[in-house]
């Protein structure tokens, strides 16, 4: 059957605290989803962000970022006396460090007046729980820089679990408190989800970041050197996006160490990630095959090779260990044949973007990438321009030809945007997914991320109020309910 789906980042939702939350908008937002036609909600990752805010650079691949908690839930609970006034309500970016500045407090009152339940001791009994916990509070007294430039003792409490003081004890339980917020939270939206029809596409990067719990915990999966900083880095060579690639920093796996575990890693991220989304999106699906491995000392990523990677022995080790588990890979880019042998023998889904398959560069605009069934179709994702963005910079030839190739393929009413998306929606795909933005209409406002750079203004796109997203979703409601 094919369906249709929605990219929306949880962070772009509105709210009255100037970032999207995990309370009634999300649960309105899911509404709008099932009144339209719309099957899946797509998102990006939910950790705990780190390094310009990226939500591929987290703290940790389990826990959730406590700037989605929200504070209205927390008040009808009786977790907070009265709700603040709204903050940068109508704001149509997420300016983060004011966001937390503001809800700490409130979220501070929350742990105060909170009393342990059966329910909460057995959330936070889990290992993962406490390490994060720990690793964020000893992160806060070291000032918050990268753990591996912390106190001898606190770089290798995970080893020896050295006795912590008073204050690190006391932030450690209040950070273990905001997880099981935010995991209580969202189990709540995706249970309207579910009974809304909705299934929700979860967004887990192949790699963590260096300043993160996983690496901190887990130092033996990774290539590291004695004083925990990477001796190689991913990221990708020279491409469309980068003349010199892309230096993402992330640690490489110690690959040999992983498989001597039985790739446990893996399994109990994805494992974790199975129980909060219903089909869950491999980030950079190539790096299963081969990952471009940098040295740590090269500034830029054009200095590094290819080297193979175990993928088929961990997506056999996943879906023997993991019975049920709905991946989809992230196939974009230069890839070796192989990569795609990888992905068909699981039969995973893959990916077309359609901003990149229509070429106006001959006499005819065409569409160079056939469709199939078992294939994902995106106007466009979180990484490049938004459909009206990218049509704005074609020549007026090449949007001459681009219109009359969308009429001779039964998509000549509208606008130009009107008639992208149909075009979209009559794919053979079995999901087609779009942005937010290009159903909005969108152009650089509604950009997202721009690779390669760091910061603002990537990742802070966000709508100001439920009325616009409402309007755009029902003015396509049947064509996208009729796929």
């Amino acid at each position: 059957m094919r369906e249709s789906g929605v990219l929306m980042p949880v962070s772009a939702l509105p709210s009255p605290t100037g970032v999207g939350e995990l309370g009634r908008q999300a649960h309105q937002f899911i509404e709008l989803l099932s009144r339209n036609g719309v099957k899946i909600w797509q998102i990006l990752p939910l950790n705990p962000v780190g390094y310009g805010n990226s939500p591929y650079q987290p703290y940790s691949s389990c826990a959730g970022d406590e700037i989605y908690i929200s504070l209205e839930s927390l008040q009808e609970e009786g977790l907070l006396e009265k709700l603040p006034e709204p903050f940068l309500e109508g704001e149509t970016r997420v300016r983060y460090d004011e966001v937390r500045a503001f809800k700490d407090p409130f979220l501070r009152e929350a742990f105060a007046r909170f009393q342990p339940t059966d329910d909460y001791r057995a959330f936070i009994a889990q290992s993962w729980v406490e390490e994060y916990g720990v690793f964020r509070a000893l992160k806060r007294v070291n000032g918050g820089v990268c753990w591996n430039e912390w106190k001898e003792a606190d770089k290798a409490w995970p080893e020896k679990r050295s006795p912590l003081s008073a204050d690190v004890e006391a932030e450690a339980a209040y950070q273990m408190f905001l997880q099981y917020l935010f995991y209580r939270q969202w189990m709540k939206v995706r249970e309207k989800a579910r009974e809304n029809g909705i299934r929700i596409m979860g967004d887990v990067p192949f790699y963590v970041g260096i300043d993160s719990v996983d690496v901190w915990a887990g130092k033996k999966n990774f290539l590291l050197d004695r004083d925990g900083r990477a001796t190689f880095i991913a990221g990708v060579p020279p491409d469309y996006f980068s003349a010199t690639g892309q230096r993402w920093g992330n640690p490489i796996y110690d690959w040999d160490y992983l498989k001597e575990t039985g790739y446990r890693f893996w399994v109990d991220r994805i494992g974790y990630n199975q129980k909060l989304f219903d089909i869950i999106r491999i980030d950079h699906f190539r790096a299963f095959d081969t990952y471009w491995k940098i040295p740590a000392s090269c500034p830029t990523a054009i200095e590094g090779k290819w080297i193979e990677a175990p993928g088929y022995e961990v997506l056999d080790t996943l879906l023997e260990r993991l019975p049920g588990v709905n991946l989809v890979a992230e196939d974009l880019g230069d890839l070796r044949p192989e990569v795609l042998t990888l992905k068909e023998h699981y039969h995973l889904k893959g990916m077309k973007i359609l901003i990149f398959s229509l070429k106006t560069d001959g006499k005819c605009a065409y569409d160079e990438f056939h469709d199939r069934e078992n294939l994902i179709i995106y106007t466009g994702t979180h990484d490049n321009d938004t459909l009206m963005e990218w049509y704005e910079k074609l020549t007026i030839p090449a949007r001459r030809k681009l219109r009359r190739f969308l009429k001779r393929q039964g998509c000549g009413q509208g606008s130009v945007k009107d008639r992208l998306l149909a075009y979209t929606w009559k794919s053979r795909a079995e999901y087609a997914i779009v942005p937010m933005a290009d159903i909005l209409g969108l152009g650089r406002e509604g950009h997202i991320n721009t690779p390669g750079t760091v910061g603002s203004p990537n990742w802070e796109w966000r709508m100001p109020d439920m009325d616009g997203i409402a309007a755009g979703l029902a003015r396509y409601r049947g064509k996208m309910s009729n796929r």
